[in-house]
């Protein structure tokens, strides 16, 4: 049976070759509920755990305090590696907490030779660790904050929403997945209906919104890759 299928196939193909045919690629559908991979970045800053809270990450800024003890309470900027330093406590892991978490490592930390019973509260005065870029045809593109858990749609509408002459079957992912810059293709019409899911976004993801009869390298981008929700590597 295989040799036969082989033959057939063989055969097939030499027909195209001699007919000069162009065999071009195939646009498929994703199986829905697969997930799209994180990005590299999800596993260094820890801001998205499965969880739908916000995870702290670097360069946000935290306001801490601790009821009762107002010398303890502190305005810090979480570094590059997710750490800060209070005192007592010394240096802390906050990157990849979400703020619940935080306040709970705190007051276990301080509890243990400090205070009793400690009530830390922990508030993100500013979000700079997770940032989305939009680009294309929409009202107000640029770079904005994301605070959580973040879907495309979502996205769009950060951006001011689509431009009248947005191509809603060409809007494109670019993501960096294991080293490699990746891309997938998203037809927002397929969304919006229910058909597709609303895939989440991720810090350093861009989105650009392709122009409806446009003739650009993005649209040779979105000719070639499959659609929709599969990350293709570029």
């Amino acid at each position: 049976m295989k040799l036969q299928f082989l033959r057939i196939l063989v055969g097939c193909l030499l027909i195209l070759s001699i007919a000069g045919c162009e065999v071009r690629p195939v646009r498929t559908t994703a199986p829905q509920g697969v997930p799209l991979p994180p990005p590299d970045t999800t596993s260094s800053s820890g801001a998205y755990k499965g969880g739908s809270d916000y995870r702290i990450g670097a360069q946000d800024l935290l306001e801490i305090s601790v009821f009762g003890v107002p010398d303890l309470s502190r305005t810090v900027r979480v570094n590059s590696s997710g750490g800060i330093s209070l005192p007592l406590v010394g240096g802390v892991q906050a990157g990849g907490h979400t703020v619940s978490e935080l306040e709970q490592v705190l007051g276990a930390l301080l509890a243990k030779n400090y205070l009793q019973n400690p009530q830390v509260s922990v508030f993100v005065k500013e979000y700079t660790s997770q940032r989305i870029t939009l680009e294309g045809s929409l009202k107000n593109p640029g770079i904005y904050p994301i605070t959580g858990k973040t879907t495309l749609l979502q996205a769009i509408a950060i951006g001011g929403g689509l431009d009248p002459l947005a191509d809603l079957k060409g809007v494109v992912v670019f993501r960096q997945i294991e080293g490699k810059k990746n891309a997938a293709v998203f037809d927002l019409r397929d969304i919006r209906s229910g058909r597709s899911d609303d895939p989440q976004v991720f810090g350093d993801d861009v989105i650009v919104v392709e122009q409806s009869g446009s003739k650009t390298a993005l649209r040779r981008v979105i000719e070639t890759i499959p659609i929709i929700a599969l990350f293709t590597i570029l």
